[in-house]
């Protein structure tokens, strides 16, 4: 059952279409609301029957982000971190993969007493636990929870009756549904159709769920004319139809919700006193030096998944934030790892001011990026590398300066003569893919006067990892003695967390990862410290 204290729950839904930007609506509104001083968090429900995002390609659902907890998780929580500057957990993201793999490890324990296991009630009754969960975990004042999908998904049905069903359990007053949906514009009538988002809360209501609020996304605004049908048709209060029109950047989206009374909405229906007015002053403050640059910069982001953005989605947030700490502009410039050679790489990365390898697995790509690391580290072009990244710099180093020719990393080269990157003791013997790898929050020890230490200005930190290969310690000395340092190591498996270059103006590589932190309130301080390597880089060029 739900949680002892009357914790509020609101559900966002959404119709029409998929891509809507359910997770940005949740995250705006979870921002308007703990901005008037309410604890919230908020949940992803994901109808696919993968366990977790883990084992999914790039390609198919962009970036997984991992929680302090280790969770694989949606992209989704990503944006909810940086809009409420708190960390999320395994509970924040739950899918029907993970639902039925717990009814049916129950069915199989005999926990049900020998009764056919159905979707309702057992099913339902596994979701609601989930949601439940969220709120008796640290007592929240709210939790949205977002429903992936689209409404008249096959998928989302169970979902859906078992939002239907916490209605009951919780009480109306504690209950709210906001469907996120589309009002298209026809060009050729020159008009705005209501008529999706019609069919869309039908659809709802013949699950047995009346949206509270519905939030529109258009390209154009919606006339008071417009808003009165929607309301008339949709059964709900006129000024319960929301505009939500395609902002500049999502950070706007908080504000743009406010200028619309979203918040004021939910907690006039939730029966919430206003408590105090939004205090947004900090968050204004990054719009403001995010949208006032005072100077730019070119990055190269080098990656192998860049035909979809979306794969890299916390490190493109990650130097928006650290630009707007520096009042610079980034400019990401996309290249393929693929498209990497000997013969094009001066031409590639002559004019960058910063060039960024991007994590990965397996050996597409690789050469590229190294090819690529090699370039800026005898050019001095600030380098970041990250994850795989880190790798391929050790690897680099190895060939190009220790003269290791054959070094390679384990995962690329079984055979290799040097493993200076190698399967990790604890991941020798696992066979399954799902959920294995070191994940979540490690501490890491810096060594000072180092450039991670400068940046991070102390030297206990905690990090977030994803990884099965680790620099082999049997090349620690040889590598510093070359001059490349570990300037943080784990303390408890001695494990190399990151190496630099004392003698270069910025070359860092992390093997965890430092985007999956960054917040709009705290932007990381390894991205801070790189774009500002960037634009010295950038100051010294232009003033040769």
């Amino acid at each position: 059952m739900a949680s002892q204290k009357t914790t509020k729950y609101i559900f966002i839904t959404g119709g029409v279409t998929s891509s809507l930007g359910k997770g940005i609506i949740a995250a705006s509104l979870a921002k308007l609301l703990q901005a008037r001083g309410f604890s919230v968090t908020i949940q992803k429900l994901d109808p696919y029957i993968n366990i977790d995002p883990g084992t999914l390609n790039p390609y198919e659902h962009g970036e997984c982000f991992v929680t302090d907890d280790g969770a694989e998780t949606d992209l989704d929580l990503g944006h909810y971190e940086r809009f409420l500057n708190i960390s999320t957990s395994q509970a924040n993201n739950v899918t029907t993969g993970r639902i039925y793999h717990n009814v049916i490890t129950k069915e199989r324990e005999g926990a049900y007493l020998g009764k056919t296991v159905q979707v309702i009630p057992h099913i339902t009754d596994e979701i609601k636990r989930n949601i439940y969960a969220v709120a008796e975990k640290e007592e929240y004042d709210i939790v949205i929870t977002e429903i992936g999908g689209c409404i008249g998904d096959i998928e989302s049905l169970p979902f859906i009756e078992a939002i239907r069903q916490v209605k009951w359990d919780v009480g109306h007053n504690n209950f709210l549904v906001i469907n996120l949906t589309l009002v298209p514009y026809l060009k050729a009538a020159g008009e705005l159709k209501t008529k999706p988002t019609q069919h869309a809360v039908k659809q709802l209501l013949e699950s047995g769920v009346q949206p509270d609020i519905l939030v529109c996304r258009t390209e154009h605004k919606l006339p008071h004319e417009i808003r009165k049908k929607i309301a008339l048709f949709c059964n709900v209060h006129v000024s319960s139809v929301i505009e939500a029109m395609d902002a500049e950047s999502i950070y706007d989206v908080p504000l743009l919700m406010r200028k619309e009374k979203l918040d004021e909405r939910v907690l006039a229906k939730l029966k919430l006193s206003h408590k105090v007015e939004p205090e947004l002053t900090q968050w204004k403050e990054f719009l403001g030096r995010l949208k006032n640059p005072l100077s730019e910069v070119n990055i190269a982001l080098v990656g192998k998944y860049i035909e979809l953005p979306d794969a890299y989605k916390s490190i493109t947030e990650s130097f928006i934030h650290a630009g707007a700490q520096n009042e610079t502009k980034v400019n990401l410039k996309w290249i393929h790892s693929e498209d990497v050679n000997d013969e094009n790489v001066a031409e590639l990365f002559s004019n960058m001011h910063g060039v960024l390898v991007a994590p990965g697995f397996g050996e597409r790509g690789i050469e590229g990026k190294i090819a690529a690391i090699k370039y800026v580290r005898e050019n001095k072009i600030p380098f970041f590398g990250i994850c795989l990244g880190m790798q391929c710099a050790v690897t680099e180093f190895a060939r190009n300066v220790l003269g290791l020719k054959d070094a390679a990393s384990i995962e690329t080269n079984e055979k290799t003569k040097h493993p200076v990157i190698a399967l990790m003791e604890d991941q020798k013997n696992i066979t399954l893919k799902g959920g294995t790898m070191r994940l979540g929050s490690y501490p890491c020890e810096l060594k000072k006067n180092t450039k991670a230490y400068q940046a991070y200005g102390k030297t206990k930190i905690n990090e977030r990892h994803r990884h099965r290969y680790e620099f082999n310690n049997r090349y620690l000395q040889q590598f510093e003695k070359g001059g490349m340092v570990a300037s943080g190591i784990n303390p408890d498996s001695q494990l190399v967390e990151i190496i630099e270059i004392p003698d270069h103006p910025w070359f860092v590589g992390s093997q965890f990862h430092p985007e999956l932190k960054s917040t709009v309130l705290n932007p990381h301080p390894l991205f801070v410290r790189f774009v500002k390597a960037s634009l010295e880089h950038k100051i010294l060029s232009e003033s040769n």
